[in-house]
């Protein structure tokens, strides 16, 4: 038998299976490729938008599994409101429905990003089209500072994780690898909260956090010749390790691109992230962008490289989406990983 919540009894037979599947898989296709359409205003109104349409309208789930679901995306690195499309899609419809709402709902911003990109790349010199994105950088960099304050509030939940971070932004700015920032972050946080025999405030967890990070400093070099398997590596080590929000992309991918491979500019950065806040979607499609832009200039085809950028970012969720259901049982009883401030 398969079952069906919204049918009376809560089971079809099993002739009808496919049938039910496919009714499924349609009802996720078209949701979250509407979704994908206009789902403006970042991570938490995309999340928002579906809270609506799976809770309230559809009644999918419960508002209790919703934000148990969203609370488990926050667990793993990459973007949320992404993640929650692919994690919704497997609940409605199994691996398939994964497949369908991650695709869909990624579609329509790369679709749009890669037109932009398109039009930057062949008139963006124009007189317009430079004022155009004169007036929208200092917009921007307002949207980019307001977010990072509202994320520093919500992060910074004590002096632990206070000192910690003050710790991780001046060796940032002293150019220690923002990897093992954030890997020595997480483990000074977690010792400091975990360990009473650790010294008051979290004092030795912030000892340890030089001390497990090698102060590896950024070279500045000529430009590495481009490649498109170090185009897709780059892309992919950032969608597996990034948390936090889109907001997030801006220093990995200036640390990677502007400074150590030397593929853009500082300007051509802003840009990237200006057209993936005014489109709809996931801002992680910033990076369709840049791969664009970056594949024209090395002259190996701005769409193949906007293709490989895309699925190198976005790849890592829908791998880690399909971990956390048989990681998901481990978290909720590990006192280490469920722990709260």
């Amino acid at each position: 038998m398969t079952t069906d919540p919204s049918t009376e009894g809560g089971c079809v037979p099993l002739e009808d299976a496919k049938t039910f599947l496919s009714r499924r898989l349609k009802e996720v296709a078209a949701l979250f490729f509407k979704l994908g359409c206009v789902a403006f205003g970042g991570p938490a109104a995309h999340i928002a938008m579906m809270r609506d349409e799976v809770v309230r309208r559809r009644r999918w789930l419960s508002e209790q599994e919703f934000l148990d679901m969203v609370g488990a995306t926050n667990l793993i690195p990459g973007p949320n409101s992404t993640e929650m499309a692919i994690h919704l899609g497997h609940l409605r419809a199994g691996w398939q429905g994964l497949l369908v709402a991650g695709v869909l709902f990624i579609l329509p911003a790369m679709v749009i990003v890669m037109a932009f990109a398109w039009i930057y790349v062949n008139y963006g010199a124009t007189p317009e089209i430079e004022w155009l994105l004169y007036g929208i950088k200092p917009v921007i960099i307002a949207i980019v500072v307001q977010a990072l304050w509202g994320l520093g509030k919500t992060a910074v939940k004590g002096l632990v994780t206070a000192v910690v971070g003050a710790a991780v932004l001046l060796l940032y700015c002293l150019g220690v690898n923002e990897l093992l920032l954030l890997v020595a972050g997480g483990l000074a946080v977690l010792l400091a909260n975990t360990s009473w025999r650790l010294w008051s405030g979290g004092i030795a967890g912030l000892v340890l956090l030089p001390l497990a990070t090698p102060v590896i400093l950024t070279v500045s070099s000529a430009a590495v010749p481009f490649s498109l398997i170090t185009l897709f590596g780059k892309f992919l080590k950032i969608g597996a390790v990034l948390y936090g929000s889109g907001y997030v992309l801006l220093a990995f991918v200036r640390t990677d691109f502007v400074d150590r491979l030397g593929w853009l500019t500082d300007q051509q950065l802003i840009d990237a992230i200006a057209v993936g806040q005014f489109t709809p979607g996931p801002v992680f499609t910033t990076a369709t962008f840049i791969g664009y832009v970056v594949g024209v200039q090395a002259g190996v085809g701005g769409f193949l490289a906007a293709l490989i950028a895309t699925v190198g970012i976005f790849l890592p969720s829908f791998i880690f989406v399909a971990l956390l259901r048989y990681i998901l049982p481990f978290a909720r009883r590990s006192p280490w990983v469920g722990m709260r401030q």
